[in-house]
C-alpha cells in the first residue's frame, strides 16, 4: 500500500507526532501488498501486516486529544491518520470479505446476526472492526465526544452486502427468530399476551397486536425498544393461531398528549444526542423488526440464491397522532394502513442528519419520485387526508372508529386465507424489492449511514432542531 505523502508526513510532525512514529506507520503501509488471490495463506500473512498498520496508526492517534476543534492542527492530523487506516480496512475487506464470512459462519451454515458478525470479525481480524470493549467504552460518551470507531463496522458490512453470497446469508440470518422469542413462545401461546416493557404483544382471536410502549418519548424507538419489538414481531409470526399482525402505539404520558395513543415519534433524539444509540441500531432495526414485518421469518434450511421461502402474515398499521421517521418507515412495509382523522406522517431524518432507513428505496413506489424527494430531502409532511398520503394510507377514520376499522381490515385480510395472502405478498415484493436490490441498497446504506451518524453536522442539527423541539415541548 502507498505510504503517506511527504506533505502528510510533515504535517503529522508539525502536529506533534514523533518522526519515528510517522516512519513506523509508513513502513507498515509500504509492507502490505495484498495477495492477488484471497487464499487462507495470503489472508494470514496480510492480516498480520494489516495489524501492524492499525497498531502504528493507533499509537499516533493517542497523541492527540479526542474531538478537538475541527480547525485545530491536531484534529486535522488525526483525520489524516484515520483516513489512511480506513483505506487499509476497506482494501482488506474488499479482498477478504468472503473468506472472513465463510470462516466465521462455517461456510454459511452457522447463522450469525449483524451484531455478532462484526464482533467476531474483530476477533479474527484485530483492527478491522472495533471490539465490544472499545464500543462499550465509547457508548458512555455523548455523540459529540465519540471518535467514530463504529464507522469501521459500517465499512465492513458494506463489503459484506456488496458480496452476494455473504450479503444473502446475512439477510437470511437476520430473518431468523431470536432465541428469546423461541424461549417465550410457549408462554405466549398459553397466556395470549406478553409485556416486554418497551413493547407489548397480545393475541385477540386471529389478530396479533404489537404495541410500541415508550410513553415518555412518544413511543420513539431507541436501544431499549430494539430487542423487545423484534421479539414481539417474532411471536406474532410464530404463533399458529394468529393470522394477521397489527402495529399500534400505546397511550403516552407526555403532557401535550397524555392518555392519547400515539403511533411513533421515530428515533429517540434524546438518546441519540446523549450517545446512547449505537450505529448498529439502524441495521438491526431495519433488518430485524422492520424487515420481519415486510418479509416474514426465514424458512427452514438456507439455500443460496433460492426464491424467498419465508413464513409471513399480513400486517396492519394503525396510525394515531403521527408517524414520524421510523414510524413512517413502518407504514411502507405494512399491507394495510388505517389512520385517525388529523394524523400525519413525515421523514425528517435528512434534516436531522441521517438516512431514513430503507425509506429512500421504498417511498417513491408509493408517492412517486418527485414527492419522495420532497419528503426525504425537504422534510415534506403528509396530512393523512391529503391525496399524496392516500397513496400510503388505506383508510382515514375518526379516532373513536379505529377499533372497528381494524376489525374490518382483519376480516378482509383473512377472507381468502392467509396462505394465498402470503404467496401474493411474495409475488408483489419480487417485482418491487427483490433481495438483490435490497442487498445492493444496504451496501451503500451501511457505509453512508455510519458517516452520517458520526458527522459533526448531525450533532449541529440535533443542537438546532432537537433542542428547539425540547424547548417547545417544555412550553407546551
Amino acid at each position: 500500500m502507498d505510504p503517506l505523502s511527504a506533505e502528510q508526513s510533515d504535517f503529522l510532525q508539525l502536529a506533534g507526532a514523533p518522526a519515528a512514529a510517522v516512519t513506523r506507520l509508513n513502513r507498515a503501509l509500504s509492507g502490505l501488498r495484498l495477495s492477488s488471490r484471497p487464499t487462507s495463506a495470503g489472508f494470514a500473512a496480510d492480516n498480520r501486516k494489516a495489524q501492524s498498520i492499525y497498531r502504528a496508526g493507533a499509537d499516533l492517534l493517542q497523541l492527540w486529544p479526542a474531538r478537538s476543534k475541527p480547525e485545530a492542527r491536531e484534529s486535522q492530523a488525526a483525520e489524516v491518520v484515520k483516513a489512511a487506516l480506513r483505506r487499509i480496512r476497506n482494501e482488506f475487506a474488499r479482498r477478504y470479505t468472503d473468506l472472513i464470512c465463510r470462516r466465521l459462519s462455517r461456510d454459511y451454515t452457522r447463522f450469525l446476526r449483524i451484531e455478532e458478525l462484526v464482533y467476531e470479525a474483530a476477533t479474527v481480524c484485530p483492527g478491522l472492526c472495533p471490539t465490544r470493549g472499545e464500543v462499550a467504552a465509547e457508548s458512555r460518551l455523548r455523540l459529540a465526544d465519540k471518535e467514530g470507531l463504529e464507522i469501521a463496522q459500517g465499512d465492513f458490512l458494506s463489503h459484506v452486502f456488496n458480496h452476494k453470497p455473504a450479503g444473502d446469508y446475512l439477510l437470511y440470518s437476520m430473518l431468523r427468530p431470536l432465541p428469546e422469542s423461541l424461549e417465550l413462545l410457549g408462554k405466549f401461546r398459553t397466556d395470549g399476551r406478553m409485556d416486554l416493557g418497551p413493547a407489548q404483544v397480545e393475541r385477540s382471536g386471529v389478530l396479533g397486536a404489537v404495541y410500541l410502549n415508550n410513553p415518555r418519548y412518544l413511543n420513539a424507538e431507541d436501544e431499549t425498544t430494539l430487542r423487545p419489538l423484534e421479539i414481539a414481531t417474532d411471536l406474532v409470526l410464530l404463533d399458529s393461531e394468529i393470522q394477521v399482525g397489527l402495529v399500534r402505539g400505546n397511550p403516552v404520558s407526555h403532557s401535550r398528549y397524555a392518555g392519547r395513543r400515539i403511533f411513533s415519534a421515530g428515533l429517540n433524539l434524546t438518546h441519540l444526542y446523549e450517545g446512547r444509540i449505537p450505529f448498529l441500531f439502524y441495521l438491526t432495526r431495519d433488518l430485524g423488526f422492520t424487515n420481519k414485518i415486510y418479509r416474514g421469518l426465514a424458512g427452514d434450511g438456507y439455500v443460496f440464491d433460492a426464491p424467498e421461502n419465508t413464513r409471513e402474515k399480513p400486517w396492519i398499521a394503525a396510525v394515531e397522532g403521527f408517524a414520524i421517521g421510523g414510524g413512517c418507515q413502518l407504514l411502507l412495509v405494512a399491507d394495510h394502513v388505517i389512520a385517525e382523522t388529523g394524523a400525519y406522517f413525515n421523514l425528517p431524518a435528512r434534516k436531522e442528519g441521517i438516512i431514513p432507513g430503507i425509506a429512500p428505496l421504498r417511498l417513491a413506489r408509493f408517492v412517486g419520485e418527485r414527492v419522495a424527494q420532497q419528503a426525504i430531502l425537504f422534510d415534506k409532511t403528509f396530512p393523512v387526508e391529503s391525496a399524496e398520503a392516500r397513496t400510503i394510507v388505506n383508510e382515514v377514520v375518526p379516532a373513536e372508529q379505529m377499533d372497528a376499522a381494524i376489525e374490518r381490515a382483519v376480516r378482509g385480510a383473512t377472507g381468502s386465507g392467509v396462505i394465498s395472502f402470503g404467496a401474493n405478498r411474495k409475488a408483489i415484493r419480487l417485482g418491487q424489492e427483490p433481495l438483490d436490490l435490497m442487498r445492493q441498497y444496504l451496501a451503500l446504506y451501511c457505509r453512508d449511514q455510519a458517516d452520517c451518524h458520526f458527522s459533526p453536522a448531525l450533532v449541529a442539527n440535533l443542537e438546532r432542531h432537537w433542542k428547539a423541539r425540547q424547548r417547545a415541548a417544555t412550553r407546551g
